[in-house]
């Protein structure tokens, strides 16, 4: 006969078994050092989650830089947000979307000149974090030279964590990450019922 799942002896067996292996792994990782997170794939919430680290840095008194590619023709939500902190560094590269540019050497040089602000950031060891907000796209694109971001972003300081959004992720730049976070989409307002981007949801 099955156990009965809320038993509660039971239950307090399994969260003690679970705790002495959380306990034990949490004292094996014994390192500090910044992290390099990937967070790529078709769902949606990359941004979110890179704006939500934004956040959370800030929470404990760092100092954030930010670089937005491809975004840029309109203002979002998190650009009203922290443009105006103290301690954040926003740049917005400002041409929009790939689609509505529809100029290649226009982009390459929007795209180049973002990568410029964002370097004089991964050189600076103030900087707590940086976002780098759909740099997989502009390096999808080949806007960017890949083995120059990779080597810029390898040469940043030690405890300088980066952020880095956007969907399909260069394998080079997910084998050199830390964490890599893959969202998939099972359901879409946008595409499967029709409605346009909301205000607070992805504006």
């Amino acid at each position: 006969m099955r156990e009965n799942a809320k038993d509660p002896d039971r239950h307090a067996a399994r969260m003690a078994k679970k705790k002495r292996a959380i306990d034990e792994r949490i004292a094996r990782a014994q390192a500090d050092k910044g992290v390099l997170v990937v967070l790529t794939g078709p769902g949606k919430g990359k941004s979110s989650s890179g704006f939500g680290m934004v956040a959370r840095a800030l929470g404990h008194g760092m100092q954030v830089g930010i670089v937005q590619f491809i975004k840029g023709a309109f203002v979002t939500g998190e650009d009203r947000f922290f443009r105006g902190h103290p301690n954040v560094t926003y740049h917005v590269m400002g041409e929009g979307y790939t689609w509505d540019t529809q100029d290649r050497t226009r982009d390459e040089e929007a795209a180049r000149a973002a990568w410029d602000k964002a370097v004089a950031m991964l050189r600076e060891p103030a900087y707590g974090l940086v976002l780098l907000d759909e740099l997989n796209i502009a390096l999808r694109y080949e806007y960017l030279d890949l083995d120059r971001v990779l080597d810029d972003l390898l040469a940043r300081p030690a405890m300088q964590h980066v952020v880095v959004t956007g969907r399909n992720a260069k394998r080079e730049l997910i084998d050199i990450a830390d964490t890599v976070t893959e969202m998939s989409v099972e359901k879409h307002a946008f595409k499967d019922g029709g409605v346009r981007a909301q205000k607070g949801v992805e504006l």
